[in-house]
């Protein structure tokens, strides 16, 4: 029934596309968008030091309007790491209107799983230098998939309510054969898919109130992650989130509160790995569930009688990380992090972080006991 569904999203959002380019054609609309930083960061990693100038990153964000109805987006990231340029596609995808409340769009897209990914994430958004814990590399949060999605909005009485839900090759189940220390772990970035099962995932929000200050919001992710015809094909994985949002201006204070929150969950389904000890292959399993939060909050004194008081913004977050007890890369980790930013205009900001990270596993195992001092120049184009 769901490829049935897919078949028929995929039929009509061709379609559309068709008539679209088959009509007369009107002016193309073409524009560059992006954003940027640069950085100076200073590291204490369990007593060991480092400080160093990081070069910068730049993330263009190309928009082609081709009709009213019809769009194709693309983003593109460019940083030097360990003295080599690595650029990558953050995504790529073409989208048809279909009427004032709904939107299809297909090929790599950020998905809506929670809001920091897919809202947040850039430099000149994101009001600290680093992202939570469970976001990024070795995170348990989808970030980017490849696939179809319908999203739109709709209002009941002076409440409103938004929408997406997606189909995607979904993420891959390492099973530990290549690299041992992550088997268990899911990866994202599946651009082809390991098996036939397509994942399906969607996010609902809720905006409560008539000045949209309030937004709740609840997302999934459920598919197969094992390798097809392998022992791992019924290998199912679930991944849940729940977010919430606070921004107003608050009268008493002289300012602005902002408040952001991201509950995820991911439980993957039972699979036996295997290590080797002393040149024998030992068969082991774990109960394979992670969990992540994070809760921020900002405050910036609009109502300052100077523009430099006018400019600031002070902002804290902490972060949980839980990763599987008896798995490889098993972690409790915390986090806080506090900060201090200068906004230069509406989308560029010098932000001033400390963060401290502590807690036990990882990769390396052990004691984790990390202090980071960062100094971002972010803008946005």
């Amino acid at each position: 029934m769901k490829k049935i569904i897919l078949t028929l999203i995929l039929f009509v959002f061709v379609g559309n596309i068709y008539a679209q380019l088959d009509n007369k054609p009107s002016k193309t609309q073409f524009m560059v968008r992006g954003y940027g930083s640069a950085s100076f960061s200073s590291l204490n990693n369990s007593g060991e030091k480092e400080s160093s100038f990081n070069t910068g990153t730049f993330a263009p964000i190309f928009l082609f309007k081709l009709s009213d109805k019809l769009m194709f987006e693309a983003e593109m990231e460019f940083e030097f790491e360990n003295g080599e340029l690595e650029s990558a596609l953050e995504y790529a995808d073409v989208m048809y209107v279909m009427n004032d409340y709904m939107t299809i769009r297909a090929g790599k897209f950020l998905l809506p799983f929670g809001t920091f990914m897919e809202r947040l994430h850039p430099t000149w958004i994101n009001k600290l230098s680093t992202v939570p814990l469970g976001f990024g590399h070795d995170g348990i949060v989808p970030s980017t998939g490849v696939g179809v999605e319908i999203r739109g909005a709709f209002s009941v009485s002076s409440s409103k309510f938004n929408y997406a839900f997606y189909s995607t090759n979904g993420p891959k189940l390492n099973n530990g054969a290549d690299e041992p220390e992550e088997a268990g772990i899911l990866h994202f970035n599946n651009y082809e898919d390991n098996n036939t099962n397509k994942s399906f995932g969607g996010r609902i929000g809720y905006l409560p109130f008539s000045d949209s200050s309030v937004e709740l919001g609840f997302s999934f992710l459920n598919s197969k992650v094992g390798d097809a015809d392998s022992s791992y094909e019924n290998v199912s994985s679930n991944l849940i989130a729940y977010d919430f949002s606070f921004i107003k201006k608050i009268e008493p204070l002289g300012g602005v509160i902002d408040i952001k929150a991201q509950v995820n969950t991911s439980n993957v389904g039972d699979a036996s790995y295997f290590e080797e000890h002393n040149g024998v292959l030992e068969e082991y399993t774990f109960d394979n569930k992670s969990d992540s939060f994070y809760a921020q909050l900002s405050y910036r004194p609009t109502a300052s009688e100077t523009d430099f008081f006018n400019n600031l913004e002070f902002v804290g977050r902490v972060s949980k990380l839980n990763t599987p007890e008896g798995s490889e890369w098993e972690s409790q980790v915390n986090q806080k992090t506090f900060g201090i930013n200068y906004w230069l205009n509406w989308r560029s900001a010098i932000k001033m972080n400390y963060q401290i990270t502590d807690g036990t596993g990882g990769h390396g195992g052990g004691l984790i006991d990390r202090k980071l001092f960062t100094i971002q120049l972010a803008f946005g184009i």
